[in-house]
């Protein structure tokens, strides 16, 4: 080791053990002078009392008394000083005096009045009653005024620095219990540059008064007036316990004011005392839905998962994401994360084991259409509970490559649903999507598909026919030396030994057995695995969304770019949708395909243009939207049924039932199996098989559904009417059709 190094080191070290006894130096001579003030102050506040006694003159004190207090001067400075030495007034750091020191000078003048008084008038005999009122009185003011006087000066002196960092006045909407406390700490932060100025409330008897000195100008009509007048750059929302409604109202008004926008997140932000700056969050697109909370029985849904072995595929995408989060705090027995991306399932993982370190955690990675590897994930873990979320969900994507969309989403389904049942699952939950009700692309088609392998399979199940399950390929037969060899390690059925696929094809030969129809059998009265699907819309920024998308190009000066003016969605944000797919796990007896309440369709023109105002900008100013018509297979509007399915209603009232649509299911799977061979065979043909199997599978280059023909121009209303009569029109006749087939 180098002579600098250590002399570097010494010199460190010495430099650094000068620092501390600087500061312990500094506390002694504080601790010295405050003695001294206290020796003055308590002998002056009895003299005090003495004074006032006598009218402010002291020839007119009697010499008596006056020798009495002198005599026992001396005998209560020690006491008093030993009192506050012991109850640590000396060691208190009181630029940050508070309550706590406050209650130990008030308990240290309580005893030393009591010492005070039994002892003079023992010693020395009885004073005025004014002598007794007075000393203690001022005493306290005294001790107390020059140790919180000093935590004034600072912290006015703190005050007035930060005031002068500060460069932006802020709004506060809410002059309520958060807007307090939010405001107390706008007023106290040094890491903000915001600086309060006003107050709005729609609460007419707290206008005009003043909260931690700041005006409360008004209601909600005059948040412009006050912008222009106070100069607002910034709105702070604090009404955490308002309504959907209200708050949508509210940040609707502000997002035309060009203030940038946050808000605290709700209202167990309150209970909890959780309410802090820290906690304002910008004002997201989702807030301006303005939906109501969204209630679920957790009761019924801890029953369900609590003690159960759940594997949820597709774990580390935005859906199986926070499913895993929602499923790991409703204490699982075990948590199975199967995911083919891996750098999404190390991060949920990470997540999950510093949030929940008890919890039983695997995180496993492959793919759904690899037979043996889901096989035998089942065979270890034996999960009791399964949701499927492993997908190709993007539309234009799976257009151009309509096999993929088969292979994953379609086989893939089916080799996990055949997993499940060969392992005694007692439940599997699709996650579907209401692109699969009358679809007219081949992601949504797929959906489509798996909805029937899944309404299949609870057939099955409940028929205990697995003998009629065939095998599907996993990869086309190979041709070696003028051989076809075939791949059985890849087939579905591949620990049968190939009995099960004869004996299947011996029931559909001799007619041996009744044919399976979905829906033939009630479905209280079952045994063995229960599959089930939950179709939903889109989900607020998840991957694939348009607010992740649209975000980057706001991000990069614009344009934004929305297909159609005239384009509505269904929206729900992640953790929205997931609790609901949790709570219809609990409803699940087997077959049904329940359908989310999505709340009111929202023009994807209207998302877009608000997005742009909460990030500061104006519309087709400093930010254009363009327009780029309808992409492949994309429709005007999304449906969440099909008009076979009707609809039945659960306990909660945003969660319903479609009914089954009837159908064979020996020769569905039939159809199946060709399917399969022909998607790994990466056939031509494979749209066009899809359209055989489902019946209302339109695609959208064949027929006009919503807006193909791009007849319109923005700027046309009349065209765009035109425009959306012939897309409804459209879209009814396809459904007419699809009922009559």
């Amino acid at each position: 080791m180098s002579k600098g190094y250590l002399s570097e080191k010494k010199a460190g070290t010495s430099e650094y053990g000068g620092e501390l006894r600087r500061g312990w130096m500094h506390k002694q001579i504080m601790a010295f002078y405050l003695m001294i003030y206290d020796i003055i102050a308590v002998n002056f506040s009895y003299f005090m009392g003495l004074w006032l006694r006598f009218d402010l003159r002291f020839t007119q004190i009697p010499r008596e008394y006056l020798d009495a207090f002198v005599h026992f001067a001396p005998v209560y400075t020690l006491f008093t000083l030993f009192v506050f030495a012991g109850l640590h007034l000396y060691r208190s750091i009181w630029k940050f005096a508070s309550f706590n020191e406050l209650n130990r000078i008030l308990a240290a003048t309580v005893l030393t009045t009591a010492f005070h008084v039994i002892g003079i008038t023992a010693l020395e005999g009885r004073m005025p009653a004014s002598y007794y009122v007075f000393g203690p009185v001022i005493q306290v003011m005294l001790v107390t005024g020059v140790r919180f006087g000093y935590r004034y000066i600072t912290l006015e002196r703190s005050r007035r620095q930060k005031n002068g960092r500060k460069t932006r006045n802020a709004m506060i909407i809410g002059a309520g219990n958060a807007g307090q406390i939010v405001l107390r700490e706008l007023l106290n932060s040094s890491h903000s540059d915001a600086r309060p100025v006003c107050l709005i409330d729609d609460n007419p008897e707290k206008w005009g008064k003043l909260l931690e000195g700041i005006p409360v100008v008004g209601g909600r009509d005059n948040i412009f007036q006050a912008v222009e007048k106070y100069e607002v750059e910034q709105i702070l929302l604090a009404i955490p316990t308002a309504s959907a409604q209200t708050r949508r109202d509210l940040l609707n008004i502000c997002k035309e004011t060009g203030c940038e926008l946050k808000t605290l997140p709700g209202i167990y932000q309150l209970t909890n005392g959780e309410v802090s700056l820290s906690r304002m969050k910008p004002v997201a697109v989702e807030d301006l839905l303005g939906r109501d909370p969204i209630k679920v029985n957790m009761e019924e849904i801890l029953q369900h998962l609590k003690g159960q072995t759940i594997l949820v595929t597709g774990g580390g995408g935005s859906i199986g994401s926070e499913l895993c989060r929602q499923i790991a705090g409703h204490e699982p027995k075990r948590l199975i994360i199967f995911d083919i991306y891996e750098n999404n399932a190390y991060d949920i993982e990470q997540e999950l084991r510093r949030k929940y370190p008890e919890l039983q955690l695997d995180v496993l990675i492959g793919s759904v259409r690899d037979s043996r590897r889901i096989n035998r994930v089942f065979e270890h873990y034996k999960p009791d509970i399964v949701y499927h979320a492993a997908a190709h969900k993007h539309v234009p994507l799976m257009e151009t490559s309509p096999n993929e969309a088969i292979k994953n989403n379609v086989i893939g389904t089916y080799k996990t649903a055949y997993a499940a049942l060969r392992n005694g699952t007692k439940r599997f939950v699709l996650i579907s999507t209401d692109k699969a009700v009358n679809p007219t692309n081949i992601m949504g088609a797929s959906k489509r598909l798996c909805e029937m392998v899944i309404q299949s399979m609870d057939a099955i199940s409940k028929a205990e026919r697995m003998d009629l399950l065939p095998f599907l390929h996993a990869h086309a037969d190979k041709v070696i030396d003028g051989q076809i060899a075939h791949d059985p390690m890849d087939h579905m059925a591949v620990y049968d030994g190939g009995k099960s696929h004869s004996r299947k094809r011996d029931s559909v030969q001799n007619g041996g057995q009744e044919s399976i129809q979905v829906g033939s059998v009630k479905n209280k009265e079952r045994t063995g695995t229960q599959f089930v699907a939950v179709r939903f819309g889109n989900v607020l920024g998840s991957n694939g969304s348009v607010i992740p998308l649209f975000k980057k190009q706001i991000e990069a000066g614009g344009p934004v770019t929305v297909t159609h003016p005239d384009i509505i969605r269904y929206f729900m944000t992640i953790p929205e949708a997931v609790s609901l797919v949790l709570q219809a796990g609990t409803y699940a007896w087997g077959g049904e395909i329940f359908v989310l309440d999505m709340g009111e369709p929202v023009k994807i023109d209207t998302l877009a243009r608000n997005l742009i105002k909460l990030s500061g900008f104006k519309p087709d100013e400093d930010i254009k939207i363009v327009y780029t018509g309808l992409r492949p297979g994309e429709k005007l509007f999304e449906e969440k049924l099909m008009a076979e399915e009707g609809m039945k209603k659960t306990d909660n009232e945003l969660i319903h039932i479609g009914k089954p649509i009837p159908f064979d299911v020996e020769k569905f799977l039939r159809q199946l199996e060709e399917l399969a061979k022909a998607s790994y065979e990466n056939s031509d043909r494979i749209v066009e098989m899809v359209e055989e199997i489902v019946t209302t599978y339109h695609p959208a280059g064949k027929k006009v559904v919503g807006m193909e023909k791009r007849k319109v121009q923005t700027g046309d209303d009349g065209g765009r009417q035109r425009a959306l009569d012939e897309a409804a029109v459209t879209v009814a006749g396809d459904v007419a059709k699809a009922a009559s087939e």
